[in-house]
């Protein structure tokens, strides 16, 4: 089974009964995520069959404890029509623990029967004792029952580490090319993320909170924060057009390259809602793309509103305003600093210096190979890379000096020479987005996303139709059988009176 516990509010009573209740939700604000009702059904039902949720508050001096049970084994063992979450209340009074019934005493000990009899807890004492561990006011949820795979084992691994809960078979594939590269990749957080519940939770919060603490099978979580990772880091201010009547809307993106750039070519955007993440590492550009390689960025997008299962967001027309965006802060600052990680200006005065430093500087060819073999066996490509990477352009100019050395001191060195910058010419092509044709994509995109959004909207109204329609089949369906029921019951009364 898994527990999740935490030393908050918690809830009473009537608190309890509407988080245990679908659909019901009182997030509205500005600054919480939550706003359906439904994260916390979804979620324990898909990690198990069963939850059960004890928690303890403390409202105007009153000390209540109470316990709800959310069953998929139970409900389908019993077959019922009907959702039935059974829930127990007691209430504290001078430290005596006393229960508190709010419908009838038979209702408070069917509900007790139900927990006892389909939950792990064989005694209204051992339902208690779940308490003890907790401060004067928490939540705690276990959730048990746990799924399992088509090979009989449960979906969530818990013996590979002991420090985390890992998604089982899921973190095999890394797309590596070498082992070297393999190990690295396998090591960050774009990878892990995808199977490690650590790993997803370091980074699931923008800001680092000062009074609140994940801790993970006995060991705290340390928060990451993406943007403080990145090197040659630079600030991106977008202002969305989001209503002409609403108040404008400043947006910071945090841009840079990955700091293992550029022998991994991780790269994508991390966006954040209400401090929440929703898209870790999205791949704006395509995968297949020089232009962006390890280029990574952070953004917290509050403007838009994410998808029920706070996983992505709803495809509006603001949303492809904002992907359209990022591609372009994407190619903007690929253009700028490409260069610094070892790639091939695509500034042309960038470019010109350094093809000038190639004709005329010379020196030994050792270091020129020695590091195009390291890249190789590190899973760089070696057509794209320059010998080193730089840290400034100053560096990068210096550097260049001395690669141009190394290329021309043989005519192997030359051949070499020709064949980089041939190659790193192309590359640097690939950089170059046609602005026009950005926009005109962009109304391309707006344009079908009106017509889908149309599309959808007859489809809910016919499916709406079509539902009423039924729902009356049926009324009349279940009128006819009450009639001919009561036609049959007339009949043979009247047979019997004769």
């Amino acid at each position: 089974m898994l527990v999740f516990q935490d030393d908050g509010g918690g809830m009473d009573p009537e608190g309890v009964r509407q988080c245990m209740s679908l659909g019901f939700s009182t997030k509205k604000s500005k600054t919480t995520i939550g706003q359906y009702g439904n994260g916390f059904k979804t979620s324990t039902m898909r990690l198990g069959a069963d939850a059960i949720v004890f928690t303890r508050a403390i409202r105007e001096s009153k000390v209540t404890l109470s316990i709800g049970l959310l069953s998929y084994t139970f409900l389908r063992r019993t077959m019922k029509d009907d959702i039935v979450v059974p829930m127990l209340d007691f209430e504290v009074q001078d430290g005596q623990i006393a229960p508190l019934v709010y419908g009838s005493q038979g209702d408070w000990d069917s509900s007790l029967k139900i927990i006892l009899d389909w939950s792990p807890f064989s005694s209204k004492e051992e339902l208690l004792q779940q308490f003890e561990d907790m401060d004067s006011h928490g939540t705690k949820v276990v959730i048990y029952n746990l799924w399992m795979n088509d090979d009989g084992l449960l979906e969530l691994d818990f013996d590979d580490d002991d420090e985390d809960i890992l998604l089982r078979d899921q973190g095999q594939n890394s797309g590596a090319s070498t082992k070297i590269q393999k190990e690295i990749i396998q090591q960050h957080i774009s990878h892990r993320l995808r199977f490690s519940l650590r790993a997803y939770s370091s980074i699931l919060y923008l800001k680092k909170f000062e009074n609140f603490q994940i801790i993970l099978r006995g060991k705290p979580v340390e928060q990451i924060n993406i943007a403080n990772e990145l090197k040659f880091k630079k600030v991106v201010t977008y202002k969305p057009q989001v209503a002409h009547d609403s108040q404008v809307v400043s947006v910071k993106v945090d841009i840079g390259f990955a700091k293992e750039a550029p022998v991994l070519g991780i790269f994508g955007i991390n966006v954040y809602h209400k401090n929440r993440l929703i898209m870790p590492f999205w791949k704006v550009l395509q995968e297949a793309s020089s232009r962006g390689r390890s280029v990574i960025g952070v953004l917290e997008a509050n403007f838009i509103e994410p998808a029920h299962d706070k996983q992505d967001f709803e495809r509006t027309p603001l949303f492809i305003r904002l992907e359209t965006k990022l591609k372009q802060i994407i190619v903007d600052y690929w253009k700028e600093k490409c260069h610094l990680i070892g790639y091939q200006p695509i500034d042309p005065k960038l470019r010109s210096q350094y093809k000038a430093a190639l004709k005329d500087s010379g020196g030994p060819s050792v270091k020129i190979r020695h590091e195009a073999s390291t890249a190789q066996k590190t899973g760089g490509h070696l057509s794209n890379l320059l010998p080193q990477t730089y840290d400034d352009e100053a560096a990068f100019r210096l550097t260049a000096n001395r690669a141009g050395s190394a290329l021309h001191s043989s005519g192997q060195g030359s051949m070499d020479s020709a064949g980089l910058e041939e190659d790193l010419v192309d590359i640097g092509s690939l950089g170059v987005l046609d602005p026009s044709c950005n926009e005109k994509l962009s109304e391309e995109n707006l344009v079908l996303f009106t017509r889908r959004e149309d599309l959808r909207q007859r489809d809910t109204q016919l499916k709406q139709t079509i539902g009423e329609l039924e729902h009356e089949l049926e009324e009349t369906r279940r009128k006819c059988s009450q009639l001919a029921a009561e036609l049959q019951l007339r009949r043979s009364q009247q047979q019997h009176y004769m």
